[in-house]
């Protein structure tokens, strides 16, 4: 009886959950008249931070006074550069021990390819930590640290999480370069395996995701035979993979084209933090959708809610569309800011929204109908319509991975 009271509690938790609830400036950013008067840097610093990284999940400045001495990192030197022409224009005194990254013992590898299937991105350098979101084989990464095998990564949306050692081919300019420069394949089945002779009975060399990306070394009839960013060789399918070139220029993100792909992870389980079809949260589910189509969504939905134009909704359905983007969470109210928990697309039909919610399912904004979900209605926030302009990269435009 206890047992299922606590689930009964726990359940709309679970269900509600998408990762990456944003925590707003005011609760981040707060500074006392104390802590003001203990170090004049402080407000100067709060400052920079307020300009530069609002968004501590995209951009990196942890920056304290201790005394006159200034410590902490960042991955913006021209955010530095600020705080200190703040601090001399207000005659505040200091001692600049800020390290602005990438660390110098990368020894200039400041690159990184993903080199498995999908690779965990983590909130902290340990697997014990939470599942910030992943990023599939092929992915290029920035790489700003290293700690105890774990290194300090940005993806091509700008996240920040740690990446472990298992996950990533380091380069320095010029191994990068020279990988992005070689000719690319994409693999185009949900799920697969890369071999270590073109025979699907030969031994496994590696699973295979949708939008795993590889480099093309030779053909034969049924197989790509494949590089690596590692440097392991491998053969896929040819019926699993196809050109980058060929399969970006065929990208559509057309209303019948989202939905089909949205439809393509049904069933698919809900995974905090995940981003690929092996497991996705709600805001990673609606970014895999838009990825299949050649463009790139930030991360959470509380950063998707702030791209693309707003579709009135205050009149009912009528004029939302398949595509659209549905947002879901708790209003602002009694001087505490809107949280933006949840994230759903419009497919048409009867009202009806497909999610990533314990699983990828298809539910209804009619109460008439069998698939009603009313505690998504009950939460609804607002509406967006997402044109590739709006995008952080349309792969159409510029592809990340030549």
């Amino acid at each position: 009886m206890i047992r299922k009271s606590l689930f009964a509690l726990l359940l709309p938790l679970v269900l509600s959950a998408c990762a990456g609830t944003q925590t707003t400036t005011s609760e981040t950013a707060t500074t006392t008249s104390a802590a003001t008067a203990a170090s004049p840097a402080k407000v100067h610093i709060d400052a920079v931070r307020q300009q530069f990284a609002p968004d501590k999940r995209v951009a990196l400045f942890d920056v304290e006074p201790n005394g006159k001495v200034l410590r902490g990192e960042t991955n913006m030197p021209e955010a530095k550069a600020d705080l200190l022409k703040r601090l001399q224009a207000a005659n505040v005194s200091f001692v600049d021990s800020i390290q602005v990254l990438p660390e110098a013992e990368l020894e200039g590898k400041h690159q990184a390819i993903v080199t498995i299937s999908v690779a965990n991105l983590r909130s902290q350098p340990k697997h014990s930590a939470e599942l910030a979101t992943q990023a599939t084989m092929g992915t290029p990464l920035k790489v700003w640290k290293k700690q105890n095998g774990w290194y300090l990564v940005q993806t091509p949306d700008q996240y920040l999480a740690w990446v472990d050692y298992g996950g990533v081919a380091l380069m320095d300019q010029t191994a990068f370069n020279k990988w992005q420069q070689g000719k690319k394949l994409i693999y185009t089945k949900t799920y697969g395996f890369a071999h270590a002779t073109g025979d699907k009975n030969a031994t496994i060399v590696s699973d295979m995701v949708y939008g795993d990306v590889m480099v093309l070394k030779n053909k034969t009839k049924d197989f790509y035979e494949v590089a690596f960013p590692d440097g392991r060789t491998g053969f896929v399918s040819a019926a699993e993979a196809m050109d980058f070139k060929e399969w970006v220029a065929t990208r559509k993100p057309t209303e019948e084209n989202l939905v089909a792909s949205s439809k393509e992870m049904l069933g698919m389980p809900y995974l905090w933090g995940g981003t690929s079809v092996k497991g996705m949260d709600c805001s990673g589910f609606t970014k895999t959708i838009f990825f299949m189509n050649g463009l790139v969504l930030p991360r959470d939905a509380s950063q998707q809610i702030h791209i693309g134009e707003l579709v009135p909704t205050d009149k009912g359905w009528d004029e939302l569309r398949p595509g659209d983007l549905l947002f879901f969470g708790v209003p602002a109210k009694d001087g505490k800011p809107e949280r933006v928990v949840h994230v759903g697309m419009w497919i048409g039909g009867n009202q009806e929204f497909i999610h990533s919610a314990g699983r990828v399912r298809i539910n209804s904004m009619n109460p008439s109908a069998e698939n009603h979900d009313a505690s998504e209605l009950a939460r609804f926030l607002r509406a967006k319509r997402i044109s590739p302009e709006a995008t952080l990269v349309d792969l159409r435009q510029k592809p990340l991975y030549e």
